[in-house]
């Protein structure tokens, strides 16, 4: 019983907890986009290209992308978010627009290729299958790349290397010897 409860501490320490708060986050970075999207599909914003399928699903997601950034970095690894927030935004950024890719694919295919192009339809391809896909590719790439644990230039990293220069300052040594002591 000791080591399952041990199997499962790391687990969620390590993996469970962020994808706990990555879906809470995530639904409402959902609700974001599906409320803008069929807010512009259904014209209450006027006719223009943002009412169009692939409009719609554009603005929704860079309008979700944006709120879900702000979720991300200062509550689910809000201990991994990184000093540089210019650089981690973009990186993020450049996964949303490779997410967004994976949705309009999805939604191309049903709209244009398939022809399935009711509101009905695009919502299953776009809303349903496409955000299944990019959530999934979304999460690996925040938590093991953009929010990573191992980044220098992360929160967590750099309180790690202040920790360990006290520690050389306690026992007298060069700080970078202390991890091998």
């Amino acid at each position: 019983m000791q080591r399952v409860r041990r199997v499962w501490t790391y687990a969620y320490d390590k993996f469970i907890r962020h994808a706990l708060k990555f879906g809470v986050v995530g639904l409402a970075g959902y609700l974001i986009d599906v409320g803008v999207f069929n807010v512009l599909r259904l014209d209450w914003l006027g006719d223009g290209w943002w009412s169009d399928p692939l409009g719609a699903k554009f603005v929704s997601v860079t309008c979700s992308t944006i709120a879900t950034w702000f979720g991300n970095r200062y509550w689910t690894f809000r201990e991994n978010r990184r000093k540089n927030v210019v650089l981690e935004f973009v990186e993020f950024t450049a996964i949303a627009v490779v997410g967004l890719g994976i949705s309009l694919g999805c939604l191309w295919v049903s709209h244009y290729v398939l022809g399935f192009d009711n509101l009905v339809a695009d919502n299953i391809s776009g809303n349903v299958i496409g955000l299944v896909l990019a959530t999934l590719f979304r999460f690996l790439l925040y938590r093991y790349w953009v929010f990573s644990p191992k980044r220098a230039d992360g929160f967590a990293a750099l309180q790690e290397k202040e920790r360990l220069a006290a520690e050389a300052a306690v026992l007298g040594l060069p700080p970078q010897t202390v991890r091998d002591v």
